[in-house]
C-alpha cells in the first residue's frame, strides 16, 4: 500500500506538490490525472524515492521510501522523458536492470521483445517514440517488481499497442502481487483499466475516488412527466446533482441506487423515463461541478 499523507514540495519558491494525501491499495490500477505542471511527475518521482517531500511523509508499505534501497527494489518507475544508457540496445538495458532487479525475467524479456517486434540488439537511440514507450513497459514488467510508476505511458502508443500494454497490465494483477499507478493527462486513456483516480490541479489532490463506486452511485435519467406537478414532485425526492430540460425532456444527473431511484421516478406516472450509462468522463465532470471546479478546463 501508497499512503502519501500532505506532503509537499517546492522547487525554488514554486509549489509543485501542495498538501497531498493518498491512499492507494494494493492490487489496484490507480490513474493519477492532471494537466501538465498538476504535480504528477513530481508525487511520482517522490513515491519511488528520487525526491524527498520538504514536509509530509509518503510511505510504502508503512515504510519510508526515500533513501530506501530495499523499499525502491520493489519499485519500478518509467518517467515521461525515458532514460536509456548511451548507445544502448534493449538487451543492455536488460541486463542493465537485471543487475538491480533480482527477479528480472531475462527469458520473459526477449520472448516479448519478439511479440512486440522489437529488435534486441538494435540500439535504442534509433527507436520511435512510441517504440521507447513499449521498452520502458516490457523493461517494468519483466523486473517483477509489486510496484510500477507510469508517467504518461500510453502517450505516444498507437491504439493498438495501447490496448496490448493494458493487457499485460491485466494479466499481471490476475497472476501476483502487482500495483501499478499510471499518472495521465487524459482521463480517457485510463477508462476501461483504472479501478480507482485521483485528480490533481495545481499541486493538489482535487478528489481521490473509487471508479466503480462511483458508476454503481451517479446516474444518468431521461425522463417526461405528464404535469408540471409530477415532474416537480419527483424531482424534490431525488439527490440532484445537476439537471437539464429541453422541452419537456428532462435529463437529470442523479446519486444514488439505481433501483431506488427509478422506483421513485414511476411513483409519479412518468410517461417516459430511462437510465443511461455514464461514461467516466461525464462522472467526473458531475463530480467536480459540485465541487465548484470546472474540469473540462482542467484535463480535456
Amino acid at each position: 500500500m501508497i499512503t502519501a499523507n500532505h506532503i509537499n514540495k517546492k522547487f525554488d519558491g514554486i509549489e509543485a506538490v501542495k498538501d497531498i494525501s493518498v491512499n492507494i491499495k494494493n492490487g489496484e490500477v490507480f490513474g493519477l490525472i492532471g494537466t501538465n505542471g498538476a504535480g504528477k511527475s513530481t508525487f511520482l518521482r517522490m513515491a519511488s524515492g528520487v525526491l524527498k517531500p520538504d514536509s509530509g511523509e509518503i510511505l510504502v508499505d508503512e515504510k519510508q521510501v526515500y533513501e530506501n534501497s530495499a523499499v525502491k527494489a520493489e519499485i519500478f518507475y518509467i518517467s515521461d522523458d525515458q532514460y536509456f544508457l548511451p548507445n544502448a540496445t534493449p538487451l543492455d538495458m536488460a541486463k542493465f536492470y537485471k543487475d538491480y532487479y533480482i527477479r528480472f525475467d531475462m527469458t520473459r524479456f526477449q520472448e516479448m521483445l519478439g511479440k512486440f517486434r522489437l529488435e534486441g540488439r538494435r540500439k535504442i537511440t534509433t527507436f520511435s517514440k512510441g517504440m521507447k514507450k513499449q521498452l520502458s513497459v516490457l523493461l517494468g514488467v519483466c523486473a517483477n517488481t509489486k510496484y510500477m510508476f507510469c508517467d504518461e505511458t500510453f502517450d505516444g502508443l498507437d491504439p493498438m499497442m495501447r490496448q496490448a500494454v493494458k493487457s499485460i497490465f491485466a494479466g499481471e494483477l490476475a497472476e501476483r502481487d502487482f500495483t501499478p499507478v499510471i499518472a495521465s493527462h487524459n482521463l480517457r486513456e485510463l477508462e476501461d483499466i483504472c479501478d480507482s483516480v485521483g485528480i490533481l490541479h495545481e499541486g493538489g489532490v482535487l478528489m481521490q475516488k473509487d471508479l466503480e463506486e462511483m458508476k454503481l452511485n451517479i446516474h444518468n435519467i431521461q425522463c417526461v412527466f405528464q404535469t408540471p406537478e409530477d415532474e416537480g414532485a419527483a424531482l424534490e425526492g431525488l439527490d440532484l446533482v445537476k439537471a437539464e430540460k429541453r422541452g419537456s425532456l428532462n435529463t437529470l444527473t442523479v446519486r444514488g441506487k439505481i433501483d431506488e431511484i427509478m422506483a421513485g421516478i414511476n411513483l409519479h406516472n412518468p410517461i417516459f423515463a430511462e437510465s443511461i450509462s455514464l461514461t467516466l468522463e461525464e462522472i467526473f465532470i458531475s463530480e467536480t461541478e459540485v465541487a465548484g471546479y470546472d474540469i473540462k478546463k482542467l484535463i480535456f
